[in-house]
């Protein structure tokens, strides 16, 4: 199943729906900023903070919306099930794989995430616009997918089981094995855990589909044991989830809190330090 999309050589004026995801934890306005200044023309913005997460519930630093609200957000995008949808963010970023896995959360088909990011798309000519969209509103009706979302009782079912399931963090290894926390009241890693950081998948401003990075996570990971990516929040675990589901992966899913959710009441266990094989799940 192609999850990333190369949009070289692709027809400019080809029917099809943009979600511009370009966003900045350091800066939160500035995605929305950039996109008020220039963006693919017809795309649509969905922000983080406003549209991809509800800051107001509990479960992590970037809570999961209900379902309708994301069915609201897909409505008032003007989606429809089966329209071919491209998501973009700045190229190599971890915002347009969280907005792609809440479309597949809902059932969407024909979803992918454009390899080039902003600058790139507009060196390949597609067109770009400084007028806010507002499209046609849809009445979709989404198909939730609740397979590919691990709560956190899932996962203290995983810890429990240790030896079943593969459970892999997502975050640079120094927040994995504890060292350095510089989001969390509580550093380390939920037991059992392996460490791969997302990053690796990166490389000149882009996810690299075939490098070294997806290799080793290849090797990490065997496509027939169940699967469950976490990070701290649930944003830059996405971009996993995406790249297993590139490579065939078909049992994976995503927990959406994350680590500050399983470390939210203070109560469930952490480890810290490098991976144990005895104690793998």
């Amino acid at each position: 199943m192609h999850v990333f999309k190369s949009m070289a050589g692709q027809n400019n004026g080809q029917k099809r729906k943009w979600i511009d995801a370009r966003f900045s934890l350091q800066d939160p306005k500035a995605g929305k900023d950039s996109y008020c200044q220039r963006h693919i023309q017809h795309a649509v913005h969905w922000d983080l903070e406003k549209d991809l997460s509800d800051m107001k519930k509990s479960g992590g630093r970037h809570p999961l919306p209900d379902h309708a609200t994301l069915t609201e957000l897909y409505r008032k995008s003007g989606l429809h099930l089966d329209d071919e949808i491209i998501i973009y963010d700045n190229g190599g970023e971890p915002f347009a794989a969280r907005a792609w896995w809440m479309l597949k959360f809902g059932g969407f088909k024909n979803v992918f995430i454009s390899l080039e990011g902003f600058e790139d798309l507009e060196k390949l000519g597609f067109s770009i616009d400084e007028n806010v969209v507002t499209p046609e509103r849809s009445s979709v009706e989404p198909m939730w997918n609740e397979s590919i979302l691990a709560s956190k009782e899932d996962v203290k079912n995983q810890v429990a089981a240790r030896g079943e399931d593969l459970l892999i963090d997502a975050r640079a290894g120094a927040r994995y094995r504890g060292e350095h926390e510089p989001l969390d009241a509580i550093a380390g890693h939920i037991p059992g855990a392996q460490n791969f950081d997302w990053a690796q998948l990166t490389g000149n401003g882009r996810f690299e589909t075939s490098g070294e990075g997806v290799r080793d996570l290849q090797r990490m990971a065997d496509p027939e044991q169940p699967i469950t990516v976490y990070c701290g929040s649930g944003v830059t675990a996405a971009p996993l989830y995406a790249m297993l589901t590139e490579k065939g992966y078909l049992n994976v899913r995503l927990y959406a809190g994350s680590y500050s959710d399983w470390i939210a009441g203070g109560d469930l266990p952490i480890e810290t330090g490098a991976y144990k094989k005895d104690d793998s799940l």
